[in-house]
């Protein structure tokens, strides 16, 4: 295997920005020909229903449903999964569903109201979406993680009803993503996926409950879908390549910090890892180590296009120049691997999840440290959050004018509006001045 190189950024470079941007970019150029056929499945959901639905089934996953009750697994089955599994297994994910929703009952939103001087009351009513759908990728793959973090936040908001859609290609279930569903609280669970899938729950068929919003994670065809049903039901997000930032102040043991980036870039070869460091020695250490660690990976193939392609060292002259570059990037994953991580803490203002210190691996928050893996990518974490139990509940706003409110609150409306030449807006007021 040939030595791994990483390319190196200097903060102090005179062209360090045009550098570092051209590393971030990546192409999301989206495939006209991906729109076109997602539009089409779409349009062939709303107007056939279930019938379209088992063709798509059928074609995608290589299936052979013959009506709409087929795809629904019981709950019977998922419980059967669930006491089957592994003791390892099933204590682990005991233990993560467990973490999860004790912090998941910390993010509920409450209602709240006041009462003004005059007798008006004003205030907030929170409630909790009735149906949400949640997609989840099948066959081979297993992300019971991936339930566990969509799910708990759903069931722990109060959401009436949660609609889990997995695909199973050649009928084939995956044990540890059923248990999941079962230990999570999913109500029902339908053998379905890609854009079809989308179409079912954003628009419902004869057998599919259409839902209010939809979440988790798919491939091309599930994003572009979320994207077009986006406004028919509401979506949680659509997700870039996973990401990791780590500043290190040079004195984390540097095979830690080499396992940590490849935690990441196993994913995809769009996947983006970059360790910051004013410690330039440091970072040689961490290219060896990668160098000594890589060939151990059964992703080393995808580990090393992602590292290659748009992985980054850069060298900068302190911490608070790494908290500059962190807050430009707004990284999905950032690691704080210093001395003091709490103090650098204030420095940042843009992440998606931040872990302290140099014993947290940001694998612990993939799993079981409770906050959720659902996180802004692609620099979003500009201007939004992780899921959470607030993505699944709604606010209305609650006014209750008294008879002497009424009047002082006409008076201002009505010039307002008169200003605005909305004179049915003025009347309404002053009619009960």
């Amino acid at each position: 295997m040939s030595v791994l190189s990483i390319t190196r950024l200097d903060y102090n470079s005179a062209n360090f920005n045009q550098q570092l941007e051209s590393r971030l970019n990546w192409d999301s150029t989206e495939d006209l020909q991906i729109h076109q056929r997602v539009m089409e499945i779409i349009s062939a959901i709303r107007k056939c229903g279930d019938q379209a639905l088992i063709e798509f089934t059928n074609l995608f996953d290589q299936c052979h449903f013959n009506s709409a009750s087929e795809l629904e697994l019981n709950r019977e089955l998922l419980e059967q999964a669930w006491l089957n599994l592994p003791r390892a297994q099933a204590l682990a994910l005991q233990a993560a569903a467990t973490r999860i929703r004790a912090y998941a009952e910390q993010q509920k939103l409450q209602s709240w109201q006041f009462t003004e001087a005059d007798g008006t009351v004003l205030g907030q009513k929170v409630t909790a979406l009735d149906k949400a759908g949640l997609y989840v990728p099948g066959g081979k793959a297993a992300y019971p993680s991936s339930v566990l973090m969509n799910a708990i936040p759903a069931k722990v908001a109060g959401v009436g009803e949660l609609i889990m859609v997995v695909p199973t290609p050649h009928g084939e279930t995956n044990a540890l993503v059923l248990a999941a569903a079962f230990v999570a609280g999913v109500d029902r669970v339908f053998t379905i996926g890609g854009a079809q899938a989308i179409a079912a729950l954003a628009y419902g068929t004869e057998t599919i409950p259409a839902v209010d919003k939809i979440v988790g994670p798919g491939n091309i065809y599930v994003a572009t879908a979320k994207k077009l049903v986006f406004g028919q039901v509401g979506i949680d997000m659509i997700a870039g390549p996973s990401e990791i930032l780590i500043i290190c102040d040079g004195q984390t043991n540097p095979d830690w910090i080499a396992m940590d980036l490849f935690s990441q870039a196993e994913h995809d070869e769009n996947a983006q890892a970059i360790l910051i460091s004013p410690d330039a020695a440091f970072l040689d250490q961490v290219e060896a180590s990668m160098n000594k660690l890589l060939p151990e990976m059964e992703r080393s193939e995808i580990i090393t296009r992602s590292l290659l392609s748009r992985g980054a060292f850069i060298k900068v002259n302190d911490l608070n120049q790494a908290a500059e570059i962190s807050n430009r990037i707004a990284p999905e994953h950032l690691e704080l691997s210093v001395a003091d991580p709490e103090s650098l803490s204030l420095a940042i203002r843009h992440a998606g999840a931040i872990f302290m210190g140099r014993y947290t691996a940001e694998a612990l928050g993939d799993y079981c440290a409770g906050p959720n893996h659902v996180l802004p990518t692609s620099g979003t974490a500009r201007f939004s959050s992780p899921l959470g139990v607030y993505d699944f509940q709604k606010r209305s706003s609650l006014i209750n004018c008294s008879e002497a409110g009424a009047k002082d609150l006409g008076k201002i409306s009505s010039v307002l509006a008169r200003g605005e030449s909305l004179t049915a807006h003025a009347r309404s007021a002053e009619f009960r001045i």
